[in-house]
């Protein structure tokens, strides 16, 4: 499939079931930590600078937000996880509001689950990609901020954290740069396979 990244915007955010587009494109969901780099994730990925907003404050996103791509495709930004600052009933709220959208919207083709290269995966990374495994949705792990991390320490990253995921060989693995586009074709490559 062809995909004009240009022809990207934001659609709509939504709160819950009854504000989700009603139609049949397909839909990628990116979940992942407060500050593992989602924004620039997808900023990088439609080659835009600010259509998901970069924030220096964590917890930013709120709600899901559909982000229409050529008209063929979706990216759902789900809220960040595991920011401290966030009242632990907001939290509760933004959990049901995440999990009634993975577990019931028809369009869902797979989740990009974004932990961070440096770091182990916290307990919300495992959690969520235990709960995406358990729900057989198809998972792509991304591994950001690679720049950060000289190239000939990857390798020893990316066990670590395949081992603390309990990491399934059959799922994706993209190791990932927004600064300079590391596992970007890979990562195209992998959300067109699932769609």
């Amino acid at each position: 499939m062809e995909i004009n990244t240009h022809n990207a915007e934001i659609l709509l955010s939504a709160a819950n079931k009854s504000h989700y587009p009603q139609d049949d494109i397909p839909e990628i969901a990116l979940a992942g930590r407060s500050n593992v780099g989602k924004s620039s994730f997808i900023n990088t990925l439609l080659n835009r600078k600010n259509l998901a907003r970069t924030s220096g404050k964590p917890g930013k996103t709120q709600l899901l937000n559909f982000f229409n791509i050529d008209d063929k495709l979706r990216f759902v930004d789900v809220p960040g996880y595991g920011y401290a600052k966030v009242s632990k009933t907001e939290r509760a709220k933004w959990g049901k509001m995440i999990e009634e959208y993975l577990t019931t919207r028809d369009n869902l083709r797979a989740v990009v689950s974004l932990v961070d290269l440096r770091h182990d995966p916290s307990a919300d990374d495992v959690q969520m990609y235990e709960f995406l495994k358990y729900y057989e949705i198809p998972v792509i792990i991304v591994a950001t901020k690679a720049d950060k991390i000289p190239r000939g320490k990857w390798n020893k990253h990316e066990s670590a954290i395949k081992k603390k995921l309990d990491f399934d060989q059959t799922d994706d693995f993209i190791i990932f740069s927004s600064v300079d586009k590391t596992g970007l074709d890979q990562a195209w490559d992998a959300i067109l396979g699932k769609i």
